[in-house]
């Protein structure tokens, strides 16, 4: 007879509720992780698909994606003369907002190097990649755009002939692609005060900044030749000196370590304490657990059992309320995270890791009615 099967058959009612309770826990850790795992995956979407070897941003800056970044719209010119290099991409985005059928769009506005990159690297499920220099769109989904529909950018129309999926920024904001140079004129809008304040020298000092990064690019994309040495590369085009020169892996790390770095740390600190909470509950339950049968376990020590069965009852009872508290959280967050608004993405490698987690947790949760049920003498069962 397995004796935790039976003690937990005969209250199996608070046995379920309390898995339900557990899964939950769960559920909140798995998708706290899976949020922040979400957000990286966003922030790195363009960098790691764009087919960028190098990014070219303005001097003193840490490029488009940490902070603003300003360059000339014939740097990539100079580039693409550089050895090594097989190909430059003009890289232009800005966050703009605009109205559609009576609401009103948030979308992070990015330039394709048109024709050169017509979109074939984006992940499109409807329609297709531009085939015009001027006033077309890819959409993503998730700004709720269909293929056909016109929108109005700056002074504008332009045409969604393409959608995308899953293509969001860091702050959620579906990407809206169009070319380069509509990209330069809907970020470099001015309404027609400004111009005339601008004109008039009475503009302020952030307008007249502003003003003069008008018709600039924000990076350019750097392709290298197979047989190239990048650090070469870096070091020619580093020496121009009104530009710095970024990898890849410098471009993760600008996100990872200093833009996202925070919320890793709040994410990281939410999810510690839901686990402290869960080793709380399970702890409790199985004290508790082990309190209601003091008197079957002092009967069981009369008749001569081992302190190994009753230990192997209790260990066995908070691993099924861990491990099935596991089941019940995964099965919730299936369910539920596909219909959050951002992205929640679930990595085999951080559910094993929350899996040890759990399994360490039942653990020490068992110890407190261990130590319990080792107190307890077999004279007891006649009080």
């Amino acid at each position: 007879m397995n004796l935790a099967m039976k003690d937990i058959g005969s209250n199996l009612s608070r046995f379920l509720l309390t898995l339900v309770g557990v899964g939950f826990l769960i559920t909140a850790a798995i998708g706290m992780v899976g949020l922040y795992r979400g957000i990286i995956s966003d922030a790195l979407l363009i960098i790691d698909n764009i087919g960028a070897d190098l990014w070219v941003v303005q001097g003193g800056h840490a490029g488009p994606f940490a902070e603003s970044s300003a360059i000339s719209p014939t740097m990539d010119r100079r580039v693409d003369g550089v050895a090594g290099v097989a190909g430059a991409r003009r890289f232009v985005q800005s966050s703009q907002q605009f109205e559609f059928e009576g609401r009103d769009v948030r979308a992070s506005v990015t330039g394709l190097d048109f024709p050169e990159d017509v979109g074939g690297w984006l992940r499109v499920v409807r329609g297709r990649h531009l085939a015009s220099a001027h006033f077309e769109a890819i959409a993503d989904v998730s700004l709720g755009l269909a293929l056909g529909d016109e929108i109005r950018l700056g002074r504008d129309d332009y045409a969604i002939v393409g959608i995308t999926r899953g293509m969001v920024d860091a702050q959620g904001d579906g990407l809206l692609f169009v070319t380069v140079n509509d990209a330069m004129t809907i970020a470099s809008r001015r309404n027609s005060e400004e111009i005339l304040l601008a004109r008039n020298g009475m503009a302020e000092t952030a307008d007249a900044a502003s003003a003069s990064n008008a018709g600039r690019i924000a990076a350019v994309v750097v392709g290298l030749d197979p047989a190239a040495d990048p650090e070469r590369v870096r070091a020619v085009i580093g020496r121009w000196g009104d530009v710095d020169v970024l990898s890849r892996d410098d471009q993760h790390a600008l996100l990872l370590d200093q833009r996202l770095w925070r919320l890793r740390i709040q994410i990281l600190a939410f999810t510690g304490v839901l686990l402290v909470v869960m080793a709380i509950v399970i702890s409790l339950i199985i004290y508790t657990m082990t309190l209601e049968k003091l008197h079957q376990i002092a009967m069981l020590k009369l008749i001569g059992a081992r302190n190994s069965v009753i230990v192997s009852m209790i260990v066995q009872q908070a691993a099924m309320i861990g491990l099935g508290g596991f089941a019940v959280g995964l099965g919730f967050a299936e369910a539920i995270f596909p219909l959050f608004p951002r992205k929640v993405a679930i990595l085999p490698g951080d559910l094993f890791s929350l899996v040890l987690a759990v399994v360490v947790i039942s653990g020490v949760a068992s110890s407190f009615g261990i130590a319990r049920a080792m107190k307890v003498r077999a004279q007891e069962v006649l009080a």
